[in-house]
C-alpha cells in the first residue's frame, strides 16, 4: 500500500515543479533487525516507524528528478550517523549543495508531511523569506544553538514551529533545527516536560511553548545565545 494518495502525490509533485530549483538530498538513517536477540540491548532492531519512513521518503523522492534519497544504516554507518549528529532513529537529514543543519527525527507524517516538503523546497531555492534583521541576528552569532521542535503528526500548529527552527538553520552555520516527534521519543518527552505540542526546546536551557511568530522565536533563540 502507497503512503501518499493519488492526491497528496500529485500536489507534492506540482509543488516540487514550481519551487525546486536545485538538487536536494536526502539522507536516511535506519536500522535492520539482526537476527541475534542480546537481552536489554536495542542495538540491532529496527526502530519504530522505521519502514513507514523509508517507504515514504521513497515515494517522496520519486516526484522530482532533483531529489536523491540516500539510506544507511544507524550500526553500519555510525561515522556518518555521528558526522551529522544522529543519535536517534528513524532520522532524516535534508541537505542541498551543503548541509543546513535540517533534522527529522521521527516520521514526519500527518501534518508533519508538509513540514518536510516546505523544508525540501527551502533548501532547493538556498533561501529562506525570513525577515532581513532575523537573517543579520543569526548570521551574527557567536554561539552554536540547537532547536529541538516537539511535535505530534495531529498538530495543526507545529508545522510553523518546525519551519521555524529549519528556516533559521539554514540561515546559519551555528544553528541546527530538529523536528522530534515526542510519541516516538517519550524518554526525551518526559526530559523536557513536554505535556502540550508544540515545544521548542533551544540548547535545553530556553523553551518556547506554542506557535509564535518569528520575532518571539528570534528573541528566545538570542536568549539562549547569551547563556
Amino acid at each position: 500500500m502507497d503512503m501518499l494518495n493519488k492526491e497528496v502525490r500529485e500536489a507534492t509533485r506540482k509543488k516540487f515543479e514550481a519551487g525546486m530549483i536545485n538538487p536536494v538530498s536526502l539522507v536516511f538513517f535506519t536500522q535492520e533487525p539482526s537476527r541475534l536477540v542480546v537481552p536489554d540491548q536495542l542495538m540491532g532492531q529496527e526502530c519504530l516507524f522505521c519502514k513507514e519512513t523509508r517507504r515514504l521518503l521513497e515515494e517522496i523522492a520519486s516526484l522530482s528528478e532533483k531529489l536523491s534519497l540516500t539510506i544507511l544504516d544507524f550500526t553500519a554507518d555510525k561515522d556518518q550517523a555521528a558526522g551529522y549528529g544522529v543519535d536517534k532513529l528513524p532520522a532524516l537529514v535534508v541537505k542541498g549543495d551543503r548541509d543546513f543543519g535540517i533534522r527529522f527525527f521521527g516520521i514526519p507524517s500527518g501534518y508533519e508531511y508538509m513540514s518536510l516538503v516546505e523544508a525540501i523546497t527551502d533548501v532547493s531555492k538556498g533561501q529562506t523569506g525570513l525577515k532581513p534583521e532575523t537573517r543579520k541576528a543569526l548570521k551574527d552569532l557567536e554561539k552554536d544553538i540547537r532547536i529541538q521542535v516537539f511535535v505530534t503528526p495531529t498538530c495543526p500548529y507545529c508545522t510553523t514551529v518546525v519551519r521555524l527552527a529549519h528556516q533559521f538553520a539554514m540561515e546559519s552555520s551555528r544553528v541546527k533545527g530538529e523536528m522530534v516527534e515526542a510519541t516516538e521519543f517519550p524518554h526525551l518527552a518526559q526530559k523536557y516536560h513536554v505535556f502540550g505540542v508544540p515545544k521548542a526546546v533551544i540548547n535545553e536551557t530556553v523553551f518556547v511553548e506554542g506557535a509564535v511568530p518569528e520575532t518571539v522565536f528570534l528573541e528566545h533563540v538570542l536568549q539562549a545565545a547569551q547563556k
